[in-house]
């Protein structure tokens, strides 16, 4: 097919306008760089190998100088893990607390194995079982009855039939029955289609990976068949602080660019300070280890720290000079922590008293939290 440059120029305008690109777009140049450098054995219809793919996500350089930045900070045998098992005939469930990147590193995964992270699934309370089958075109189906060409099928369908990565988000939030529709399709790699007397076999490099959040055990919990066709990755919390502040500083800056604000080095001391504060109250302690502090209702995740900074900024940017200061992330914080505006408040105003108003070097940040909390 031949492409004019104008369509061409086009679709990369588009690209850049987008606020949010999928992972294939937004890192397109370091995948096509593995790509190009990749010689080691592939699965079917995987874009990179194993090897290439972990490195996507952990980051590094290549021997051409490529440096491929990293996409989750933690543990390496983590993301080994997660890849081999999308290389076998089980499916990769990620579990974890919310807020802790599994969509992110379900996405990334899914753009490196297959260069298409939007066969996805997002599970909620009333997600039907067509989300994940396959649903009809009613029109066609009044006029000419059941037929193929009155399928619509699911993107778990498209995935089978072209040997993808589908994502199901938040499984244990879709109904019980609707789950377990999943269990044909990861066992015998098969979806029927009784209406047509017909079936969709799934081909080689099909996989699936689902996500979900260990708050919502109780919800809709996996049966035990449906568990079984997953090889579960638990998701762990940043094991430092520094390596937190890494990644909230890596995403910050990542947003930002897409928003146009200013990042710069003057806005790493507020960054550290959100970290900390959402770590000792997530913690129960402060970071010395010397003072019990009560945690609130809220999970405090990394992704609501990456909120609050971003927010932050977006202060500096339109409302002060540029540079993120205390008064900047206060208010994003006090929202982030009082989620029971009764229990969490008095955690918080004890937190401030205790805590934060006799550290060294906080009391800016002291009195700009009181300022918002009275």
């Amino acid at each position: 097919m031949t492409v004019s440059v104008d369509s061409t120029t086009s679709a990369t305008a588009h690209q850049d306008a987008v606020l949010r690109p999928h992972a294939e777009h937004a890192f397109a140049a370091e995948l096509a760089a593995l790509a190009a450098q990749d010689d080691r054995p592939r699965p079917q219809r995987w874009q990179l190998s194993p090897w290439a793919v972990a490195m996507y996500l952990l980051g590094g350089t290549l021997p051409d100088g490529t440096v491929i930045t990293p996409k989750y900070v933690g543990p390496r045998r983590i993301v080994e893990v997660a890849v081999t098992t999308l290389a076998t005939d089980r499916a990769l469930l990620l579990l974890g607390v919310p807020g802790n990147a599994k969509t992110w590193v379900s996405e990334h995964l899914a753009a490196a194995v297959s260069g298409d992270s939007t066969l996805l699934v997002q599970g909620t309370a009333g997600t039907p079982e067509e989300a994940i089958r396959y649903g009809w075109n009613y029109a066609q189906l009044l006029a000419h009855g059941p037929s193929r060409d009155a399928l619509v099928p699911s993107p778990v369908m498209r995935a089978m039939a072209d040997g993808m990565t589908a994502r199901v988000e938040e499984l244990t939030r879709i109904p019980a029955d609707v789950q377990d529709s999943l269990i044909t399709i990861l066992s015998e790699k098969t979806l029927p289609i009784p209406e047509l007397g017909q079936e969709v076999q799934a081909v080689r490099g099909f996989n699936l990976i689902a996500t979900a959040n260990d708050r919502d055990r109780g919800v809709n919990d996996l049966s035990s068949a449906l568990r079984r066709r997953f090889n579960t990755v638990v998701l762990p919390l940043p094991e430092s602080a520094d390596a937190e502040v890494d990644i909230v500083a890596r995403r910050v800056d990542q947003i930002g660019r897409s928003l146009d604000l200013p990042a710069g080095p003057e806005g790493i001391d507020e960054i550290r300070r959100v970290v900390t504060v959402f770590r000792e109250l997530r913690d129960g302690v402060t970071a010395d280890g010397r003072t019990k502090v009560k945690s609130p209702s809220g999970t405090l995740s990394t992704a609501e720290a990456i909120s609050v900074v971003t927010n932050g900024l977006a202060l500096a940017t339109h409302f002060g000079d540029g540079v993120l200061r205390p008064g900047d992330v206060a208010a994003g914080i006090l929202g982030a922590v009082v989620r029971d505006p009764a229990a969490d408040r008095m955690i918080w105003q004890e937190y401030l008293e205790t805590v934060v108003r006799e550290r060294d070097g906080w009391k800016d940040f002291y009195r700009a939290c009181r300022e918002v909390s009275a």
